[in-house]
C-alpha cells in the first residue's frame, strides 16, 4: 500500500519518465508525447524544480540552428517538447509547482497542482485533472522511476 504522507526527501533528485498518458471521460486515452516519450523531473533540496518531456523520436533540425529553421519546423519543434523550471512544495497529498520559467509562456506565474504518490522508493506517480470548455475532463498521469 502507497504511503499517503509525503515528506520533502521522497522527492529530491532526479526522476525519469516511464509514461504520460491521458485518460479521458469516455474512456479514450492518448499518449501527448507517444509511446517512446522521454522526460526528467527534478526537485532540489533548496526549493527548486525543472520538469521536461519530449518526442523520443525528435529528429536535428535541418537548418543547423534554429534560428534558422522554417516556421513550420520551429512548429514542429515546439509541439513535441514541453518544459517548466521554479520552485515546489508539499501541501497534504499533492506536490505545488511555481512556475517561474516556461517554454509555454501561458505557464509562467502558474501554480501547477500534482497529486503525488509514491508507489516504492522508486516510483513516482504525478496526476492532476483538467477540465475542458465543454465540461469533459481529462486526468493527466505521469509516472516517473528514479533516475540512476
Amino acid at each position: 500500500m502507497p504511503n499517503s504522507i509525503l515528506y520533502p526527501e521522497q522527492f529530491y533528485g532526479g526522476w525519469s519518465l516511464v509514461d504520460w498518458r491521458i485518460e479521458y471521460s469516455d474512456g479514450g486515452v492518448t499518449r501527448p508525447f507517444g509511446e517512446d516519450a522521454i522526460g526528467q523531473i527534478l526537485y532540489a533540496e533548496d526549493g527548486h524544480m525543472s520538469a521536461t518531456v519530449s518526442r523520443g523520436d525528435r529528429q536535428p533540425i535541418k537548418q543547423g540552428n534554429v534560428r534558422n529553421a522554417s516556421d513550420g519546423d520551429k512548429a514542429h519543434h515546439f509541439d513535441s517538447y514541453f518544459h517548466y523550471a521554479g520552485t515546489w512544495s508539499i501541501s497534504g497529498k499533492t506536490v505545488l509547482h511555481n512556475v517561474k520559467l516556461s517554454m509555454n509562456p501561458n505557464m509562467v506565474g502558474t501554480q501547477q497542482i500534482r497529486k503525488a504518490e509514491f508507489k516504492g522508493p522508486n516510483k513516482l506517480s504525478l496526476s492532476a485533472y483538467e477540465f475542458l470548455k465543454n465540461g469533459e475532463q481529462r486526468h493527466h498521469i505521469l509516472e516517473w522511476q528514479r533516475a540512476t
